[in-house]
């Protein structure tokens, strides 16, 4: 890092790929997947990068220096010596830094401008540009249940019509790496996290991305601890539609999201797009005799609509849940602000199949179906899924993020057949039970060993299941109390129940156990 600072253009002037980055010190905080990209762009751009984090990658770590970063791995709280040393011109932190972090409030102290990986990539769309010069357009995509899912959803639909797309984001795939890729894209599909989002309520102007179309799919509380407040969390999901300059896709069925539209700055013509599970109006896409259909893009909206697919048809691909009916709505709204014909959204649909841990059927035996929708990791999402199976027998806890999980027990929890719950700390989950479903049996699973907590899960929920029940994964809560994501929580349900599908005595295949058997019911 010794030598003579060279001197580089101010950030205002910064907003293309080929603009002077030469030189430009920026701290990059955190070494997970986001902020490597955001290294690894700012060194080819020839800035000065030095990359913080109080755990590094083996990986990250051993590519940083052939990239050209500097690393110092060690506490960040308080913000370290190594950081104010470094006199960046700039601070780029990943999104799992929170407001209240001590690197983040060094900056505000500081007057270090602070940017997230969005604003950096918006700053940068033009690295690969189209036939007519342009950029990829940006979808953007929030909601505090059903991103991934419609995400992948508007991607698909997208590339059915002949686009060509990217999901990127949140999703798991930078969006620095979708912008840096040489093949170029029509659309990036992005999906944005409320902390991303947070990040772009810091953007200079200049900085601001323009969307040309936006969703927020849904608002329940979430993350509270990271935003501190249910406020903060709703008005960073709301920036979501600012400066969208097509279509701002709502959820009839939640008037925050409607609430949003109407308070945001957009781009001039841009129009409100509603969804719901509902009878469409002219401007919305719902559903009239099991039919998706579009009242929305086409010319005689007040006395026609088109037709997308059906329900039955849906159903036959796993898809008929009607939390994910609402996604396919949504997505559907995108592709369609972008051109896509209803005949292309049915294609992709027909092929289309949700992520693992999604209301995913682990096994059907013994006339039990058990169900993994490990991604469940908030109470909006857990309730999506036991809307869709009343009665099952819900495996629940975790990692609680600062959220109540009271409303969703006293909603859901009396229909359940029975409660399992996992998690470090269970006290919160099981009072919830003795205040708002008493007569609902509930076990516990003593915090143990990562590969023990799902194997007893299992055995608990198949000493209680009947010939007809469901057994459903949805924990309402994030794992890492027990295990490295929910997709480890997930695949080690999944494994579990095969594993005692497999060793379940041939009698007991037959339905011969007697439920009141089963530890705990008396």
């Amino acid at each position: 890092m010794a030598g003579a600072r060279l001197v580089s253009a101010p950030l205002s002037e910064l907003t293309s790929w080929h603009a002077d980055w030469k030189g430009l010190r920026v701290a990059v905080l955190g070494l997970g997947q986001t902020g490597f990209s955001v290294a690894d762009t700012l060194t080819e751009l020839g800035a000065e990068v030095l990359v913080l984090t109080e755990r590094a990658d083996e990986e990250y770590e051993r590519l940083l220096p052939v990239i050209g970063a500097a690393l110092h791995v060690g506490a960040l709280e308080p913000a370290p010596a190594e950081l104010a040393g470094f006199d960046p011109e700039l601070v780029i932190a990943s999104p799992g830094f929170p407001p209240h972090h001590a690197a983040v409030r060094w900056c505000e102290e500081s007057g270090v401008p602070l940017w997230g990986d969005i604003e950096l990539a918006w700053r940068l769309r033009d690295k690969v540009v189209g036939a007519d010069g342009s950029p990829a357009e940006w979808v953007f995509i929030t909601g505090t249940n059903g991103k991934t899912t419609t995400t992948n959803l508007t991607a698909a639909m997208l590339v059915a019509g002949g686009m060509r797309a990217a999901p990127c984001g949140n999703i798991g795939i930078p969006v620095l790496d979708a912008v840096r890729d040489p093949a170029g894209f029509d659309t990036l599909v992005v999906e944005l996290s409320s902390h991303q989002l947070w990040y772009l309520s810091l953007s200079a102007p200049e900085g601001q991305p323009v969307p040309a179309a936006s969703v927020c799919l849904n608002l329940a509380d979430d993350h509270l601890q990271w935003h501190g407040s249910a406020e903060a969390y709703r008005d960073a999901k709301a920036l979501v539609y600012r400066n969208t300059r097509l279509a701002c896709v709502y959820n009839k069925a939640d008037p925050a999201t409607r609430e949003m539209v109407e308070d945001a700055e957009v781009i001039e013509g841009a129009r409100a797009i509603g969804f719901d599970l509902g009878v469409p109006g002219p401007s919305d896409l719902g559903i009239v005799d099991g039919i998706l259909v579009d009242r929305a893009f086409l010319e005689e909206r007040r006395t026609s609509a088109l037709e997308i697919t059906t329900i039955e048809r849906l159903a036959r691909h796993g898809l008929g849940a009607p939390h994910i009916v609402s996604n396919i709505l949504a997505a559907a709204a995108l592709a369609r602000s972008q051109g896509v014909a209803p005949a292309a959204i049915r294609d992709a649909l027909d092929a289309f199949r949700l992520d693992p841990h999604r209301i995913e059927v682990v096994a059907v035996h013994a006339g039990i179906t058990w169900i993994d929708d490990s991604k469940a990791t908030n109470p909006h999402a857990a309730a999506s899924s036991l809307g869709a199976y009343p009665g099952a027998i819900w495996i629940v806890g975790g990692q609680l993020k600062g959220v109540d999980i009271g409303p969703l027990v006293a909603h859901r929890g009396p229909s359940a057949r029975a409660a399992i719950v996992i998690g470090e700390v269970r006290d919160e989950v099981v009072a919830a039970f003795g205040r708002h479903a008493p007569g609902v049996p509930v076990f516990e699973v003593q915090a143990g060993e990562t590969e023990d907590v799902m194997r007893r899960v299992v055995e608990l929920a198949a000493g209680v299941a009947r010939e007809g029940d469901v057994v459903l994964l949805a924990p309402a809560a994030a794992s890492f109390d027990q295990f490295t994501g929910y997709a480890e929580r997930g695949t080690r349900f999944a494994d579990a129940v095969r594993k005692h599908i497999e060793q379940e005595p041939r009698g007991a295949a037959d339905g011969d156990h007697d439920p009141d058997e089963a530890p705990g019911l008396g």
